[in-house]
């Protein structure tokens, strides 16, 4: 997410304000590699990172050439797809009302619903097919990155898995890889986003980051 300002969103208790921190000139909250003041700026770039400093199992970005080509190549569609997608339907639902003090109307979420069912559907067709997992039969950071963006939809009561038993079977061997009690304690905050409309936000981050939200969705 991109970010108003120098600063980033603190959920205290039951208030939403803005704390100042550093960040990169495309306003990303930066990942520090070590103490050489270098920064990476984006999710997908920092596990790699993470994968290949800390000597991950295998099977999360394979040293087959072959299959770390799928995992790549999952990665450089998602951003214009799933997660082109997904998180709008949290935006829509809980974000923006909650910082304009209005609901957006009913037709920007079907908008944005059909073309995630889009992507839904290449992603069965084209990524999924009839294997345990993107790249085969063992997890890898290319169903992490999926799922979490797939999980938003449904921590605002957007059930994407339902009628869907290939993407649902697929999710619950993403849980079983991951462990549950982990699974679930890393989607908490996303399921349990709807909670955010009923708290208080801090005027300065409601004045900065409602234009934001807004830009998002066109």
């Amino acid at each position: 997410m991109h970010l108003p300002q120098n600063g980033i969103i603190n959920i205290s208790g039951k208030c939403l304000k803005l704390i100042k921190i550093p960040f990169t000139l495309g306003k990303t909250i930066p990942f520090a590699l070590g103490k050489n003041s270098v920064y990476l700026n984006y999710s997908t770039a920092i596990l790699l990172y993470l994968s290949r400093k800390y000597n991950t199992p295998d099977h999360w970005y394979p040293s087959d050439i072959q299959k770390r080509a799928q995992v790549d190549e999952y990665l450089s569609w998602h951003h214009a797809n799933i997660r082109a997608n997904a998180p709008k339907t949290m935006w829509i639902k809980v974000l923006i009302p909650l910082f304009t003090g209005q609901p957006l109307p009913s037709e920007k979420l079907q908008e944005v619903m059909e073309g995630l069912s889009t992507s839904l559907k290449q992603f069965e067709e084209r990524f999924l097919q009839d294997k345990a997992f993107i790249i085969g039969s063992e997890i890898s950071l290319a169903d992490l990155v999926a799922i979490v963006e797939l999980m938003q939809p449904v921590g605002v009561g957007c059930d994407i898995f339902e009628d869907r038993p290939r993407l649902m079977e697929w999710r619950r061997r993403v849980e079983d890889a991951v462990g549950k009690e982990l699974f679930f304690q890393a989607h908490e905050m996303i399921l349990s986003v709807k909670e955010l409309s009923n708290i208080q936000i801090d005027p300065q981050l409601k004045e900065q980051l409602a234009p934001v939200l807004m830009k998002m969705l066109k």
